[in-house]
């Protein structure tokens, strides 16, 4: 495992903090089989969900658990138990950091168009990540 390797599973824990299932999706479609396929058809129910008014925030639970577990798995995928705790530490990242930036993007440009903003910066970042 390399300094790179811990570096791309912190960036895609980021990613799992910002979207829950985008982070597995790109990884698992990266990785070739149906997996990654159903995990994408999820990912898009999120985006979807995440514009509806009433969807809890992602600093309550159960989401402030989920978004950690999720960066853990990929993390965990990448580069092992070393990769799972960068995988955490990026998710409570892009969990908390990303919470912040959304409600700061709300009052400036309005929910759909920071949601939208948000989720091009998490598959953009995905992307990245299992292309590199």
């Amino acid at each position: 495992m390399t300094t790179t390797t811990l570096l791309l599973a912190f960036l895609l824990g980021i990613v799992a903090g910002l979207r829950v299932l985008t982070a597995p999706a790109a990884l698992f479609l990266a990785r070739g089989g149906i997996v990654g396929y159903i995990l994408a058809v999820g990912a898009v129910g999120e985006y979807i969900a995440d514009m509806m008014p009433n969807i809890p925030s992602r600093i309550a639970l159960p989401s402030i658990v989920v978004r950690p577990l999720s960066g853990a798995v990929v993390g965990w995928f990448m580069a092992g138990i070393a990769g799972a705790c960068a995988g955490v530490i990026g998710a409570l990242l892009g969990t908390y950091g990303g919470y912040a930036a959304r409600v700061a993007a709300i009052a400036k440009i309005g929910a759909i168009p920071a949601a939208l903003i948000e989720d091009i910066i998490a598959v953009a970042l995905a992307a990245f990540v299992v292309t590199s």
